[in-house]
């Protein structure tokens, strides 16, 4: 099946040019809560070394949270690193890795920034208006804004500020523990972004979708036993 783009854009481009991309993309995003049933949620994330990048995207089923089905795509670096343009260098090979899953996702939640961006442009934001889909940011660091501390138990947060303009959440997923960078994407609200971030986090700081692309791209394997059949 594949999950490709609804619209694309030149990948080459400087970093002004990039930056200028960026803020003709802002607004075409949606901000809304999630509709419709989510049973499959994904994961993304990207892991660099070198040269070489590697996309990983898990799916998993939900409520069970188990994963059901893993793709990789590795490409070189082409884009240096620039914090803010994150997406130009990770974006590419993301794609690829999108376009070979079976099965389309309900909800993607990304390892990168949303709207908690300086541009309001974070991979996940970018990523959720190319494909369409609706898209959450989950970050372990902060990228830009200002915020509270957190409640310590599990489920506190607080608004992530850039001035006066709320740009994400700072959500305490486990009692105690450092908090995660929770942010719109593209078609949920912040409200729904802290809602599933929360419903798909068990034993873990991260959520289960981006904890397994996590050690996907850095080359585990599931085990063969935690992948069911889709069809």
């Amino acid at each position: 099946m594949g999950v490709t783009p609804v619209f694309d854009h030149p990948w080459d481009l400087s970093p002004a040019e990039a930056k200028r991309l960026q803020q003709r993309l802002r607004g075409e995003v949606r901000i809304e809560p999630v509709s419709g049933p989510i049973r499959w949620i994904a994961g993304v994330d990207v892991s660099v070394r070198g040269d070489a990048s590697r996309a990983a995207v898990v799916l998993l089923s939900f409520p069970e949270l188990e994963p059901v089905e893993a793709v990789t795509a590795d490409r070189p670096v082409e884009f240096p690193y620039i914090p803010g343009l994150l997406a130009f260098r990770e974006g590419p090979v993301v794609l690829d890795a999108m376009a070979k899953l079976r099965q389309r996702p309900d909800l993607v939640i990304f390892d990168a920034h949303g709207l908690s961006h300086p541009r309001r442009m974070g991979l996940a934001t970018h990523l959720g208006l190319l494909l369409d889909l609706p898209s959450i940011g989950c970050a372990k660091s902060r990228l830009c804004g200002e915020h509270e501390e957190p409640p310590p138990e599990r489920g506190g947060w607080v608004p992530l500020f850039d001035g006066e303009e709320i740009i994400g959440a700072v959500v305490r997923t486990r009692t105690g523990v450092h908090p995660v960078y929770v942010s719109v994407g593209h078609r949920v609200d912040l409200e729904s972004a802290v809602h599933w971030v929360l419903r798909c986090c068990t034993r873990y700081r991260l959520p289960e979708p981006t904890r397994w692309a996590h050690r996907v791209a850095g080359g585990e394997p599931i085990p063969p036993a935690r992948q069911p059949t889709l069809f």
